[in-house]
């Protein structure tokens, strides 16, 4: 796998697996899913900013967030906002994290028309460097079709983009 570039790939019909090699070493990968002032800094796709990041890293403790568009050239998108609520099932720092990722409103009140996502998050250290593995698992092939019609390719690499950008500060 090419360092810097996002690659994916869809196993049996529910689960998609991203992978990124980035060019930090494992603890402080891992650190940036941690801390609201780094999440703020990359989450979300370019043109989207976090204006709220609330995180309560603890198994069963939550992460609530809103992504704003801020970019006038997105259009219809600018000024939408898109609130999302996890719950952290397991904090292995810094090997492992697993959360449960829903929509949501301001309020943390799930939306229950769009898909939840059940996420593993893995952080293997490659020497100085480490490769992220992030496996996403739906209920169905529909709900995994939902959100990639809603763009989540596009917004994952990007996020990862601009990840790598954060580290390089710093690190």
């Amino acid at each position: 796998m090419a360092e810097g570039k996002t690659t994916h790939r869809v196993e049996g019909d529910t689960v998609l697996v991203l992978e990124r090699v980035f060019d930090a070493p494992r603890a402080l990968v891992f650190e940036m899913f941690k801390y609201p002032e780094h999440i703020k800094r990359f989450w979300g796709p370019r043109g989207w900013d976090v204006p709220v990041c609330t995180v309560d890293f603890t198994p069963g403790g939550t992460w609530h967030y809103c992504m704003k568009c801020v970019d006038e050239k997105m259009g219809d998108y600018y000024g939408m906002e898109a609130w999302g609520k996890a719950v952290y099932r397991e904090i292995d720092e810094p090997t492992r994290l697993a959360y449960t990722d829903y929509f949501c409103d301001a309020d943390g009140t799930v939306n229950p028309d769009l898909p939840v996502t059940e996420v593993v998050m893995e952080f293997l250290d490659l020497g100085g460097k480490t490769k992220l593995v992030s496996r996403s698992t739906y209920a169905s092939a529909e709900a995994l079709g939902t959100v990639m019609d809603m763009g989540m390719l596009q917004g994952i690499a990007e996020t990862w983009d601009r990840l790598e950008e954060r580290l390089a500060e710093v690190g």
